[in-house]
């Protein structure tokens, strides 16, 4: 049974073999703005003034633990500030057993006391780790490779 004249042929009609892309740059121009609005939110940090030595610059990952000090000397282990440092060994022990790592990395504000530093150098020697790397900045200029203030 026809409903047409056409019989179902296609005489007369030419087909359509274009591609509406319309939809597709409606999609993309919306994740492009949910990337715009959510990228800087997904960078966490704390601000540590570092001091300024000339020194190699190491790799990083996601494995890595770092030890935060900042300028008022609370300890931060990860990001997460520590309530209190006098099981720091056991604390430390547990993050490394959790991410599978020995990578440990100490980053102080440069205003913190040495003797706070010291402190958690030793809670650290404790936890049996011994490889501790020290978070630093590139100094502004390369005319001495010592510590700038």
């Amino acid at each position: 049974m026809a409903f047409g004249s056409d019989n179902g042929s296609f005489e007369g009609r030419a087909l359509m073999s274009d591609i509406n892309v319309t939809p597709m740059v409606d999609v993309m121009l919306v994740l492009l703005i949910i990337f715009m609005v959510a990228a800087p939110m997904m960078t966490q940090g704390l601000e540590v003034d570092l001091p300024k030595v000339d020194a190699n610059v190491m790799q990083t990952d996601n494995t890595m633990i770092i030890i935060t000090v900042d300028a008022e000397g609370q300890v931060l282990l990860d990001g997460t500030r520590l309530a209190n440092i006098e099981n720091l060994d056991a604390q430390i022990r547990q993050v490394m057993r959790t991410k599978g790592t020995e990578r440990l990395f100490l980053k102080a504000d440069k205003s913190v006391p040495y003797g706070r530093v010291a402190g958690i150098m030793g809670a650290l020697r404790v936890a049996g780790i011994v490889n501790v790397g020290l978070v630093t900045e590139p100094p502004e200029t390369t005319d001495s490779p010592f510590v700038r203030q």
